[in-house]
């Protein structure tokens, strides 16, 4: 065993060779996110061409759309290849991606985080359902999101005469991680982060492939002062600690020991929203709540309806849970998506995902960027450009009910509303129910056939899943059914005589 296992960013950077397969965690926001070891690997190939043609993996979206994060890596030369469960936090590898300059795939990001442990165990791959039907089965595109992505990455396999996805596996050479605090020995403690997201798994890969585990953290500790327990990843598969005394919680909060699950602090109140139509969305979502279900809000519109279940004072009916491993407590939104102020449980996420895919989860509510016909949503490719769905095809395609949450149109629409009523005083450039999705996220076939209640709340109308497709099941007060709705539309629901006109209360100020 060495001395100690300390080393600078650039010594430990220098740890990273040419074509390496690397993988990185880390959430919007900062959340867990190396980024002294993410800017000393930048700073090294800007100086000197080197580590190049690496192989970039992470679950879920990291950056900060400018600089930080993905961004790092996003030098054309630097990635030849990169499978991201999420992609918009960093526009310059959305757009070599778009560019051809890298091998783009999307996998779902509870997928990855569950194959980090399939390759840690020397399995051959993760055998799932989930994928089935959307974009990432192989007879869909298999998750290529470019000409540049060749290789088959998602095969079909049978299993007891069902249909699953085997996700392939490949050895992971460096795994860059983030805690809180370590010793000389290596152990990483975890006690001052906003959760534990995949940090052992991708570890455990890292090193069981033969490859080094880089680990940064915030304060080094004497060996012997960590609690066995709260060494969440021990210093018999860590290969080099880089210590960055000034490492933030998130890139705006330094640290907030509500969030780390340390101590429970009264919440800051908000300032108070001006009343829009997320807002009138979010009512009519939460009407499908239903006290002790254990539920799961996404990135966007869906955030409203966590901001609202914390206004009425409601959030303990309920168990909310993200699916970075955060149970309880009051959710952030917008760029700290994922953050959670006095959690009531953390685990690591991909047993998150296990309780996920399992079918442990009662109610999701998910945004959407175009719906078809059939029910078929689609938030991961977006007018050509590469966005990625996160942990969204777990959660979507394994909750008891999906309610899916989002403007009727985008781009110019104008509305006036407050007054118990909606009205359109422009329409929208860009439809967003369509005739046939650019890419399926979210397969209606399979909901359908896996027996899922399945709901889309927009401003104007909501729509329910059926056997024979979509039915305009409700319409906003004010709203004329043809001009707004139906003549918005690429394709036709079906049409109930006397659709129910949604409550004026969700459309009052």
């Amino acid at each position: 065993m060495p001395a100690s296992k300390f080393v600078s960013a650039a010594d430990a950077a220098a740890l990273i060779r040419d074509g390496d397969t690397v993988g990185l965690i880390g959430g919007g926001g900062g959340l867990m996110e190396a980024s002294t070891l993410f800017a000393a690997v930048e700073r090294r190939f800007l100086e000197t061409g080197h580590p190049n043609k690496l192989f970039v993996i992470h679950a879920l979206g990291i950056g900060d759309r400018k600089s930080r994060g993905m961004n790092c890596f996003a030098h054309e030369g630097m990635v030849r290849r990169v499978i991201g469960g999420h992609w918009v936090w960093s526009p310059r590898m959305q757009a070599l991606a778009r560019d051809e300059k890298i091998e783009a795939y999307v996998l779902p990001g509870g997928v990855v985080m569950q194959l980090w442990r399939e390759i840690a165990a020397g399995r051959p791959g993760l055998f799932t359902h989930v994928g089935l039907g959307t974009f990432v089965d192989p007879r869909l595109g298999g998750g290529k999101m470019n000409k540049a992505a060749r290789e088959d990455l998602v095969e079909v396999a049978t299993i007891d005469g069902k249909e699953m996805l085997r996700y392939k596996p490949f050895p992971v050479h460096i795994a860059l991680i983030r805690g809180s605090s370590a010793d000389a020995q290596g152990n990483v403690c975890l006690d001052q982060e906003a959760a534990n997201l995949d940090i052992y798994a991708v570890a455990l890969a890292a090193h069981n492939s033969g490859g080094k585990v880089i680990a940064q953290v915030k304060s080094a500790v004497e060996v012997g002062k960590l609690p066995a327990r709260a060494v969440r990843v021990p210093g018999a598969i860590v290969d080099a600690v880089v210590v960055e005394p000034n490492q933030s919680m998130t890139y705006d909060i330094a640290y907030d020991p509500s969030m780390s699950g340390e101590k429970r602090s009264p919440v800051p109140r908000e300032a108070p929203q001006p009343f829009t139509v997320r807002e009138a969305i979010a009512r009519r979502a939460a009407e499908e709540l239903r006290d002790g279900a254990v539920i799961n809000y996404g990135f966007g519109i869906p955030d409203a309806v966590a901001r609202l279940v914390a206004e009425r004072g409601d959030v303990d009916r309920y168990y909310q849970t993200i699916e970075h491993g955060t149970y309880g407590g009051s959710l952030l939104t917008g760029t700290l998506f994922g953050f959670a102020r006095n959690p009531s449980a953390m685990i690591d996420a991909p047993s998150q995902f296990d309780f996920y895919s399992g079918g442990g989860l009662d109610i999701a509510f998910l945004g959407f960027g175009e719906l078809d016909a059939s029910g078929h949503v689609n938030v991961s490719r977006l007018g050509g450009l590469t966005v990625g769905p996160g942990g969204f095809i777990d959660i979507a395609q394994n909750a008891r009910k999906v309610v899916f949450c989002g403007t009727f149109d985008t781009k110019g629409t104008e509305i006036a509303t407050g007054d118990g009523s909606l009205r359109i005083r422009r329409q929208g450039e860009v439809r967003k129910l369509v005739r046939a999705v650019e890419q399926i996220t979210f397969s209606g076939t399979v909901a359908m056939s896996r027996g899922q209640e399945v709901i889309y709340v927009t401003e104007r109308a909501v729509f329910r899943l059926t056997p024979d497709g979509l039915v305009l099941a409700e319409v906003a007060p004010g709203v004329d059914i043809r001009r707004d709705v139906l003549e918005r539309m690429d394709f036709t629901p079906r049409v109930p005589r006397d659709p129910v006109v949604m409550s004026a209360a969700h459309f009052t100020a």
